[in-house]
């Protein structure tokens, strides 16, 4: 997702400057027209916005706060986007630790997946401070088509990912169950996805994911490691809010099932193995 919002900011006229801890991210960053460098603290050096899109809190601290971190070599005034599907909870956290290095902090996260970062169609969830929205306004238009603001306490952005990530991690699996259940019952998959489509069950997950639940398709698009990543941070918010989640429970369950028998890093499509007769 990061390599689409950067290159998008490329085309809208931005000098970006962006690190990534993949090598062959860090060259067609640099074949794009954007500066790779070599640290965030020197990705830090050089922006106004810093915009993190990493995996999750852990990887979110590293960036920041790490040995070759970005917030201590960015100067005052500068914004923080963490757009990170993160506890709410440590958001709050970082935009307390931000501040007393004078730095502000959006909560951004993110939906619309690698297909909407790449297109510039992003959803953003936001919550902060109105000098931080001023200041990285014509940023975040650039990577997104529509910006809901939620506040301005950090982490009720967070929050709303948080209820988002609920509903996609329960349709994706409703979705595997009912395509593995339509294919052991002998239904044409194609055919099963088509009538989905053109009647009431449909939703945008199934649309998205069910084609490559029988089509074959072995490409990664979002690793199946990030649900059961996702849905444990609803289950973590819920259990702290002693609220029932009954759905997002079993679909948990299955993403770490499907984890448990190795496919963590395959398409988060890959759900639709953990049902018996289904390759």
């Amino acid at each position: 997702m990061g390599q689409g919002v950067a290159c998008n900011l490329l085309r809208a006229g931005f000098e970006v400057h962006g690190c990534d801890v993949r090598p062959e991210a860090h060259e067609a960053f640099a074949r794009a027209g954007g500066h790779a460098a070599d640290t965030p603290a020197q990705v830090g050096a050089a922006c106004d916005v810093l915009i993190v899109l990493v995996v999750d809190a852990e990887q979110t601290e590293e960036v920041l706060f790490g040995a070759t971190g970005a917030a201590a070599a960015m100067c005052e005034g500068r914004v923080v986007v963490a757009s990170a599907t993160t506890p709410p909870a440590f958001v709050a956290r970082l935009a307390q630790r931000l501040s007393e290095r004078g730095l502000l902090l959006l909560d951004a996260p993110v939906t619309g997946g690698v297909s909407g970062a790449a297109a510039g169609t992003l959803t953003m969830l936001t919550s902060g401070p109105e000098e931080a929205y001023a200041a990285c306004e014509d940023v975040l238009a650039a990577v997104s088509s529509r910006i809901f603001r939620f506040g301005a306490t950090p982490g009720l952005g967070s929050k709303v990912k948080v209820i988002n990530q609920l509903l996609v991690g329960v349709q994706i699996a409703a979705a595997a169950e009912a395509m593995a259940f339509g294919m052991r019952q002998g239904v044409d998959p194609q055919l099963l996805y088509e009538a989905i489509r053109s009647g009431a069950g449909d939703s945008w997950a199934f649309g998205d994911r069910a084609p490559r639940m029988f089509s074959g398709d072995g490409s990664t698009h979002t690793a199946l490691d990030i649900f059961v990543k996702d849905l444990a941070l609803v289950l973590d918010a819920a259990r702290e809010a002693e609220f029932p989640t009954p759905l997002a429970s079993t679909a948990y369950e299955l993403f770490a099932r499907a984890a448990a028998a190795g496919l963590g890093r395959a398409d988060d499509s890959a759900v639709i193995r953990v049902f018996p007769g289904i390759s």
